[in-house]
C-alpha cells in the first residue's frame, strides 16, 4: 500500500525566510530516496513552547532552531547532549518516542569539516574572533576535541570574559579572553584561527573583521562561519599571507549532515547536500 504519509523535520525563527537549510536537507532526502520533508517555519518568541508541543503531537522527526530560539528552547526539552549543556544553546532538536532531545551540531560541523581538511586540534592554540552562538558552539567543541588553549576575542568584554571562564571550568580547557581593539594583533601563538562572527556575510562582502593582517602567517589554519560568499574577505587576505583556509560551506553542510543522521539514522550524502549549497550561492 502507497503511504502518502511525509515524515516531518525543519526549522523555527524569527527571520527565517533567508536560512537555506531546507535546500540541503530536502536534497539529502531526495537522494536517499526518503518520504521526508523539511518545513521552514516563521515562529514568533512567544509562541515557541506551542511550536515545540506541535512537534510532539505531529509527530515530527525533529526541528532545527535559528535565532531567537536557541536558549529558550531548552526549557522545552527532555533531555540535552553534553556540548549542548555546556554551550547552553541548542540548533537541533529529535524527537523520540515523545521525548525531545537538544543537540547542538554547530560546533561539531565545524570540528568535522576542519578533520576533512586534514587539520587535527589535538594540542593546538586556537584563537576565536567572537563569542556569540556561532563563536561559543565551535570554542566548546575545540576543547572537547583537544584544544591547548583556546582564546576568545570579543568587543562585548563580560560575554567573552564569561565564554573563556566556561571553556575552563565546563570544558577543562586553559583559556583566556582578550577585548577586541582596532586592527586587533592575533596572539603570535596562534595555529587555528576562526570567524565566529557575521562579518563580511551578504550583502556586506566587503566587510571582514578589524584584525592585523600582518599578524596571520603562514603556518595559521585560518577558517570562517560565513558561507556567503564562500570566499570572504576574511580568507582571501589569509590566503595572501600563505595561511591555510577552510570556508564556512563545510560548517554548513557537515551540521545538516549530523541533522540528517540524528533524524533519519541513515548516513547523510554529504556529497549531494554540497553540491546543493553551492548551487545556491552561484
Amino acid at each position: 500500500m502507497k503511504n502518502y504519509r511525509a515524515e516531518l523535520t525543519g526549522v523555527f525563527g524569527d527571520p527565517v525566510d533567508d536560512n537555506p537549510t531546507g535546500v540541503v536537507e530536502e536534497a539529502a532526502f531526495e537522494a536517499k530516496g526518503l518520504n521526508y520533508r523539511y518545513l521552514t517555519v516563521k515562529v514568533l518568541p512567544e509562541d515557541l513552547e506551542a511550536a515545540m508541543t506541535g512537534v510532539r503531537v505531529l509527530g515530527m522527526k525533529g526541528i532545527n532552531l535559528t535565532m531567537p530560539h536557541k536558549v529558550k528552547v531548552l526549557a522545552c526539552l527532555d533531555e540535552l547532549s553534553e556540548a549542548a549543556s555546556i554551550i547552553g544553546a541548542v540548533n537541533t532538536v529529535v524527537h523520540r518516542e515523545g521525548r525531545l532531545y537538544g543537540e547542538n551540531t554547530d560546533g561539531k560541523g565545524f570540528v568535522t569539516a576542519l578533520k576533512n581538511e586534514g587539520m587535527s586540534l589535538e594540542g593546538k592554540y586556537v584563537t576565536i574572533l567572537g563569542a556569540g552562538g556561532a563563536a561559543r558552539a565551535i570554542s566548546v567543541e575545540c576543547a572537547l576535541n583537544g584544544a591547548e588553549h583556546i582564546t576568545i576575542i570579543n568587543r562585548n568584554t563580560e560575554r567573552g570574559g564569561e565564554l573563556a571562564a566556561l571553556l575552563c571550568e565546563k570544558a577543562e580547557c586553559k583559556a583566556e579572553f582578550l577585548a577586541w581593539e582596532k586592527r586587533m594583533k592575533l596572539p603570535e601563538n596562534t595555529e587555528i584561527l576562526i570567524n565566529g562572527t557575521s562579518a563580511g556575510f551578504s550583502p556586506n562582502v566587503e566587510e571582514g573583521p578589524d584584525i592585523d593582517y600582518s599578524t596571520v602567517t603562514e603556518k595559521m589554519c585560518v577558517c570562517d562561519v560565513v558561507f556567503n560568499p564562500v570566499e570572504t574577505v576574511f580568507l582571501k587576505e589569509a590566503a595572501k599571507r600563505g595561511a591555510k583556509t577552510v570556508t564556512g560551506l563545510g560548517m554548513l553542510v557537515q551540521q545538516a549532515a549530523l541533522n540528517f543522521t540524528l533524524w533519519t539514522g541513515e548516513e547523510a550524502p554529504v556529497k549531494v547536500m554540497e553540491e546543493a549549497l553551492r548551487r545556491e550561492f552561484e
